[in-house]
C-alpha cells in the first residue's frame, strides 16, 4: 500500500477518533491546528534543513550540490577519549584557588581551558549522509513537514512525490519515492573524517574539521539494492550505516539505519540486521505504530492562542522535544540528534553544557505534560551519579554531590572555561529537575530513592566546600556566575555570587522541604539551620546584582543573576510587594542596559521571567523578537540575530536548541503557573488576547488543566487530579462560577480536597 494512502487512511481514522472525543470534551482547542512547514524548495545549508528525529535517530533533509541529501544521526555516536590534561590528583580545587590567590591564573587556563579549545575531542560526532540524484526529476513544487504524521514530504512538479520519516520509537528511517518515471537510487556519502591534507582549525564554535579526529577511512560496500558503510573512530569505538531498497513498478522504498559499538565485547544489533528486519514487516502496520506514537504525543496538551506567530513556533517546538527526547535515550545535547553536516565538528562539540543549555532543554516538560520524555534526562543523571561523586571527591575534596559543567555522552568531565564547566553549584541546578520530577508526577517511590538524596549530597558538598567570610557567613572559596567575565581570573569571585547564593540557597530550602515530606525532621531542622549560615542576595537601588561589589552594569547573554526570579523561584511576585520592586527594578535595569550582547535563547529565558513577574505583554513581546528574529527557517534556534534588527550585536549563527525549548516554556509560563503551590489560570497573558485557551497542561501536584477563555472571560476550567491530595486554585473567574465538587473559599483561592482520578468542572455563570 503506498505510503500516502496509508497516512490518509490513520489520519481520517485519527480525526474520527478525535471528533468523538470533542462532543465527549466539549469547548476545547483542537489538540494540534492545521500547521505544516511548507517550502518552495529544499533548504542548501544542513542546519535549514527539514529535522526528523526520535531521540536515537535523526535526519535533516536538504539539497547539497543538487542533490537530495538525507544527513543522518545517532546520538550516541561519540569520540570518548579522555581529556589529557584532566589530573584531579594534581590539579584540583584548591590548586585553582591558589593560583587565582596568587594572581598566576595563566598557568589555569593553560591546563584547563585551552585544551578544551584545542583538543578536537571528546566529541559528538556525526554520522554521514545518504544523497539521491535528483536532477532527473525537474523543479521542485513544494516541501512540507507535517508535524501531526512527523513526516517530510518533498513534491516535484512532474508528479514524483518523496515521503520520508524516523519511526517514532525504531531505530529506523524510512524513504519513499512515487511516481518515478526514471529509476533512482541512493548512495551513502561518509563523512570526511580520512583525507591526506592536514588542517589545523581549532574554533570550539564554527566547529573543528573532521580530520582532526584521526580516523582511518572507513569503508563503504555496495551490492544490487543495498550499501554498508563501517567507521572505526577513537579506540573500539565503531559504528554502521545501512541502507536497503526495492524498486516496485515507478517507485522506490527503502529504510536505513546506524548502530554503534563502545568496545568490541559490547553486543548490539547492527544497523543491517535492523534493515533487513524491517522489510520482512508489513509496511502499514510499521507505519501505524510510528503514526500512533505521534497521535498519543500531540494529545498529552495543546494551546491555541491569538498570536499565529507564537502558536506555531510552540508547536514547531513541541515537535522538536517529539523528535529529540525520549527515555532509553540520550538526553538533549546542544544539537541532539541533528550533528552538522559540513565536514566538521558541531558547535562546542555537540556535548552536554549543563551551566544552561540542558537545563532550559527540558523546561517544557513538566507543564507540557510530558514527564516521559522528561524520564530520559532523570534517567541519565542518576545513571552517571557515581561518575559526578568521583569528580566532586577528586577535584573538590568533598563528600557530596556535583556535577562537571561540560560532559561527555557517559557523564565524564570535558574542561573548558572551568568557572562554569568545573562550577560548584551544577549539581544543584541540576537537582532542580529532580525536584520538578517530584512535584509534577508526585511519585513518593522516586522522591525517597532519587530525589531527595540528590538534593541532599549536594547540600553535604556545600557544608563541606564552604568557609567562613568576614562577615560571619558561609560562603564558597571562589564563587562564578555564568558567562560573566568569559574566562578570565576576573570571572572567579572571591565573594557570593547571586548565581551561587540563590543555588545554594535553593538547595538548603528544599532539602529542608522533601525531608519533612519523608517525615525525616531532624534533617529537615538541620537543613534549616544551615540555611541560616549563607548571606542575603546582592542587591542595590537597580536590583539584582552579579555580587555584592559587581551591579548588573553591561549587556550579557546569560541572565545569571536573575535565577532567584527563575527558574528558582525564591524572589516572586506572591512573596509581597518586596520581592515584586526587586523584581521590576532588576528587568527594568535588564532592558535599560539592552540586549546588544544576547543570544536567542537569552530572549526566551526573558520570556519566562516576564511570565513570573506577571508581565503579559512583556513576555509575548520577548517571545516573539525570539521566534522572528533568532530562528531559522526551519525553527532551529542559531543564537546570533538573523533579523538584521539590531537586537544582538551576535549575528553568527551555530545551532543549539535550548533557546528552542525555553521558547516552548515561556508560553506555557504564561497560560499556567504552579510553582508557589496555587494553581493561576492565564497569569501573564497580554490584555488583548481576549480568546485563549489550552488543554491538558500540567501542575505541581500532578493534576491536568484545561482552561478556556472567550471575549476576555474564563468560561470554563477542568481538572484532572492524577494523585490526588489538596488543591488550590486561584479564582480565574470574573463573577460567579458553578463547581461540580466541594471547595472551601479564602479570599481569591479555592481549594479542593481529591481523591485520585477526580475530575473537577469550574464553569463560569
Amino acid at each position: 500500500m503506498p505510503l500516502n494512502t496509508i497516512i490518509n487512511c490513520l489520519l481520517t481514522l485519527a480525526l474520527l477518533t478525535s471528533c468523538t472525543e470533542d462532543r465527549q470534551r466539549t469547548a476545547k482547542p483542537d489538540r494540534l491546528p492545521d500547521y505544516e512547514l511548507e517550502f518552495d524548495g529544499l533548504a542548501t545549508t544542513w542546519d535549514e534543513g527539514i529535522p526528523l528525529g526520535n531521540a536515537i535517530l535523526g535526519a535533516l533533509v536538504w539539497q547539497n550540490d543538487g542533490k537530495l541529501r538525507f544527513s543522518l544521526d545517532r546520538s550516541d555516536l561519540w569520540d570518548l577519549r579522555p581529556m589529557e590534561n584532566l589530573n584531579f590528583l594534581d590539579f584540583d580545587f584548591k590548586w585553582v584557588h591558589d593560583q587565582w590567590k596568587n594572581e598566576t591564573y595563566k598557568n589555569v587556563q593553560d591546563k584547563y581551558d585551552a585544551p578544551y579549545d584545542n583538543s578536537p575531542a571528546p566529541s559528538k560526532i556525526p554520522g554521514g549522509a545518504i544523497e539521491f540524484d535528483i536532477s532527473a526529476l525537474g523543479e521542485i513544487k513544494n516541501v512540507k513537514l507535517n508535524l501531526a504524521t512527523a513526516t517530510c514530504t518533498v513534491e516535484w512538479k512532474n508528479g514524483t512525490i518523496l515521503k520520508t520519516f524516523v519511526h517514532a520509537t525504531e531505530p529506523i528511517g524510512w524513504y519513499q519515492f512515487e511516481n518515478l518515471a526514471t529509476p533512482i537510487h541512493p548512495t551513502i556519502v561518509p563523512p570526511p573524517y580520512f583525507d591526506a591534507k592536514e588542517s589545523t582549525e581549532v574554533d570550539p564554535v564554527s566547529g573543528q574539521d573532521l580530520r582532526r579526529l584521526g580516523y582511518k577511512e572507513g569503508t563503504v560496500l555496495y551490492k544490487d539494492n543495498s550499501i554498508t558503510y563501517d567507521q572505526t573512530g577513537w579506540d573500539e569505538f565503531k559504528f554502521q550505516v545501512y541502507t536497503k531498497w526495492e524498486n516496485r513498478l515507478d517507485s522506490l522504498v527503502g529504510s536505513w539505519s546506524i548502530s554503534s559499538r563502545k568496545t568490541n565485547d559490547e553486543t548490539v544489533t547492527p544497523a543491517t540486521e535492523i534493515v533487513e528486519d524491517s522489510f520482512l514487516k508489513d509496511f502499514g502496520d510499521t507505519m501505524e505504530t510510528h503514526l500512533s506514537w505521534w497521535y498519543r504525543f500531540w494529545n498529552r496538551s495543546s494551546v491555541s492562542i491569538p498570536d499565529t506567530i507564537l502558536q506555531n513556533q510552540w508547536y514547531m517546538e513541541m515537535y522538536k522535544l517529539g523528535s529529540a527526547a525520549r527515555q532509553g535515550a540520550a538526553p538533549i545535547s546542544l544539537q541532539s540528534v541533528w550533528t552538522a553536516d559540513n565536514g566538521k565538528l558541531p558547535p562546542w562539540k555537540g556535548d552536554f553544557h549543563h551551566d544552561l543549555n540542558t537545563q532550559l532543554s527540558y523546561w517544557p516538560t513538566y507543564s507540557g505534560n510530558h514527564l516521559d520524555l522528561e524520564q530520559g534526562f532523570i534517567d541519565w543523571l542518576i545513571e552517571y551519579k557515581p561518575t559526578f561523586k568521583k569528580f566532586t571527591r577528586q577535584f573538590y575534596g568533598t563528600n557530596g554531590l556535583n556535577v562537571p559543567g561540560v560532559t561527555t555522552l557517559t557523564g565524564e568531565p570535558m574542561g573548558g572555561w572551568i568557572q562554569y564547566s568545573f562550577g560548584p553549584t551544577v549539581g544543584a541546578w541540576l537537582g532542580q529537575h529532580l525536584y520538578w520530577h517530584w512535584r509534577y508526577s508526585m511519585d513518593r517511590d522516586f522522591l525517597k530513592e532519587e530525589a531527595y538524596p540528590w538534593i541532599k549530597e549536594v547540600a553535604v558538598h556545600f557544608n563541606e566546600l564552604s568557609v567562613l567570610g568576614d562577615d560571619g557567613k558561609r560562603k564558597l572559596p571562589l564563587s562564578s556566575s555564568p558567562e560573566i567575565h568569559n574566562n578570565s581570573r576576573e570571572a572567579w569571585f572571591g565573594e557570593m555570587t547571586n548565581f551561587d547564593l540563590s543555588l545554594v540557597r535553593w538547595t538548603y530550602l528544599h532539602a529542608a522541604e522533601l525531608a519533612l515530606e519523608l517525615g525525616l525532621k531532624e534533617e529537615a531542622l538541620k537543613w534549616k539551620n544551615d540555611l541560616k549560615a549563607w548571606p542575603d542576595y546582592a542587591v542595590d537601588d537597580s536590583g539584582l546584582m552579579f555580587s555584592p561589589n559587581l551591579p548588573y552594569q553591561e549587556s550579557h547573554r546569560h541572565f545569571s543573576h536573575l535565577m532567584a526570579i527563575h527558574p528558582l523561584g525564591l524572589i516572586d511576585p506572591s512573596n509581597g510587594e518586596e520581592d515584586m520592586e526587586i523584581i521590576q527594578k532588576t528587568i527594568e535595569n535588564l532592558e535599560a542596559i539592552g540586549s546588544s550582547q544576547w543570544t536567542g535563547y537569552s530572549f526566551s529565558w526573558l520570556g519566562n521571567i516576564k511570565a513570573r513577574a506577571l508581565d503579559g505583554e512583556g513576555a509575548a513581546e520577548a517571545l516573539k523578537d525570539f521566534a522572528t528574529s533568532f530562528v531559522l527557517p526551519n525553527s532551529f534556534h542559531v543564537n546570533g540575530d538573523q533579523s538584521g534588527t539590531g537586537k544582538s550585536n551576535f549575528t553568527y549563527r551555530p545551532f543549539t536548541l535550548e533557546g528552542n525549548f525555553a521558547f516552548a516554556a515561556g508560553i506555557q509560563e504564561m497560560l499556567i503557573q504552579s510553582h508557589t503551590s496555587v494553581v493561576k489560570i492565564f497569569p501573564a497573558i497580554p490584555e488583548n488576547w481576549k480568546n485563549v485557551g489550552f488543554d491538558q497542561l500540567r501542575t505541581e501536584g500532578a493534576f491536568l488543566v484545561s482552561a478556556q477563555m472567550k471575549s476576555g472571560e474564563v468560561q470554563k476550567v477542568e481538572i484532572k487530579s492524577l494523585k490526588g491530595g489538596t488543591l488550590k486554585v486561584q479564582n480565574p473567574f470574573t463573577d460567579s462560577f458553578e463547581s461540580s465538587a466541594k471547595h472551601q473559599k479564602e479570599g481569591n483561592i479555592l481549594t479542593f480536597e481529591t481523591e485520585v482520578d477526580d475530575n473537577i468542572t469550574l464553569i463560569k455563570k
